[in-house]
């Protein structure tokens, strides 16, 4: 029976065309609003690494001037380079490592494919078991690597395919970068994590992973300038990349892994540690103010989900409303022109409860309807966002789940505004409607 109700609905689109049109638009383009704004909140809030993240940990160490009025009482969200380093030699937590942002420049070593720049970073080998980094070809680099700062890299599968070939292994082989050579370690297959949790400072929270990864130490031997957040508040460095390096500043990102989140309280223990040391050394004069963030307070601690996007959300739902609102009253309307029909049925003896189905029935069939054009709008909405602001093209993606949440929500939105209008419809007596044929 549901079979034959499903073709009357689709049938009586065609019954009255323009109170048809009205309502699948109506319907569609509240959809559309809430379904646009609902696939940019879930890609911004998102958990980007949900197996790891919370044991893996941002920690800041405040290093500005005893007196310094500017900063709201909260550390640097980077820490220097001597931080950096001896957190790092230190070797405490499971995993570590420091990052600092590179732009460095590509030299294909063909004629056809002149130099180019390329986004890339600094890290230490424990950055990709860390981040989970899938592996195409070949694999890190090792600790040793690390130490005495090796000419080696790790690329990421679109240079690779763009100077080596598609489908062509380059490990073992060279590519001189910044006027060095460096020989192909590795080569990560595609990898984005939205949002880009590991690099939030200085760099586009969601953009594509970078192309170049090379040693931390053999980016700071070659001086190899860093392309990111810089923040000199404590004291100005010296000229030169060294004078960074030896200064105050804070330019780098550093994320440790511990064996589980109940090491946090130990770590934590370990960071006051590190600054009373310090502290003794004649560093560090304010008094302790250390924060260790895991991943998801580090996205809520800079803003990934913005009031803003919360806001408009809550309005796009709101407009849903609204739009279901004028759909009932359409679909009033439309039933109410029907009296004679309904009253048949009832006289051949159709029950209340048989035509509440059809015509709730029908109801869902302009939710269908709705929900396909809705898609299409929302297809266009994301794809207008994604050119207008390629920064955020990797969460304008509508996947399956989005896509079943779109077709539920506009057949569900259906049905509730189709609830009243049929309800009406099943008050109809059949004796008055024969009467006044």
């Amino acid at each position: 029976m549901f079979r034959y109700y499903l073709g009357l609905g689709f049938r009586s689109l065609r019954r009255n065309p323009v109170l048809t049109t009205l309502m699948v638009l109506t319907l569609s383009v509240g959809v559309a609003a809430s379904m646009t704004t609902l696939t940019l909140l879930r890609g911004m809030s998102g958990d980007p690494i949900p197996s790891k993240s919370d044991v893996l940990f941002v920690p800041l160490l405040d290093n500005n001037p005893a007196e310094n009025p500017n900063d709201g009482g909260e550390p640097p969200q980077q820490v220097s380079y001597t931080d950096a380093t001896n957190l790092w030699q230190q070797g405490k937590g499971k995993r570590r490592t420091p990052i600092y942002g590179l732009a460095p420049a590509i030299d294909p070593g063909r004629a056809d494919l002149p130099p180019f720049f390329s986004e890339g970073v600094a890290v230490g080998a424990d950055f990709f078991p860390m981040f989970e980094v899938p592996f195409l070809y070949g694999q890190p680099w090792s600790a040793a690597d690390d130490t005495k700062g090796a000419s080696v890299v790790v690329i990421g599968r679109s240079l690779s395919e763009r100077i080596f070939g598609e489908g062509v292994d380059p490990v073992g082989k060279t590519l001189r970068i910044t006027d060095a050579d460096y020989t192909v370690v590795g080569v990560t297959d595609t990898w984005n994590p939205v949002p880009k949790f590991y690099r939030l400072i200085g760099g586009n929270q969601y953009g594509t992973s970078e192309d170049v990864m090379m040693p931390f130490n053999t980016a700071i031997s070659r001086d190899m300038q860093m392309n990111g957040s810089l923040d000199c508040s404590s004291a100005p460095p010296a000229p030169g990349f060294k004078g960074y390096v030896a200064s105050e500043c804070v330019w780098i990102q550093y994320w440790v892994e511990l064996e589980n989140a109940g090491q946090r309280s130990e770590y934590a223990d370990y960071l006051a540690a590190y600054v009373a040391e310090q502290k003794a050394l004649g560093r560090m004069q304010r008094p302790v103010n250390n924060r260790l963030y895991n991943v998801r307070e580090w996205l809520d601690q800079n803003g990934v989900v913005s009031d803003d996007t919360r806001t408009s959300t809550w309005l796009a739902f709101g407009f849903l409303l609204v739009c279901l609102v004028n759909t009932v009253g359409l679909l009033l309307a439309k039933f109410s022109a029907r009296p004679g029909e309904i009253g048949v049925r009832r006289a051949l003896g159709a029950t209340r409860r048989d035509v509440f189905t059809q015509y709730l029935t029908e109801a869902g069939v302009i939710g269908l309807v709705g929900a396909a054009v809705g898609v299409g709008l929302t297809f266009g909405a994301l794809a207008f966002i994604r050119n207008f602001d390629e920064g955020i093209a990797q969460i304008t993606r509508v996947d399956g789940v989005m896509l079943a949440t779109a077709i539920t929500l506009s057949v569900a939105a259906s049905l509730v505004a189709g609830l009243l209008p049929t309800w009406r419809a099943c008050q109809v007596v059949p004796a008055l409607q024969l009467k006044s044929q």
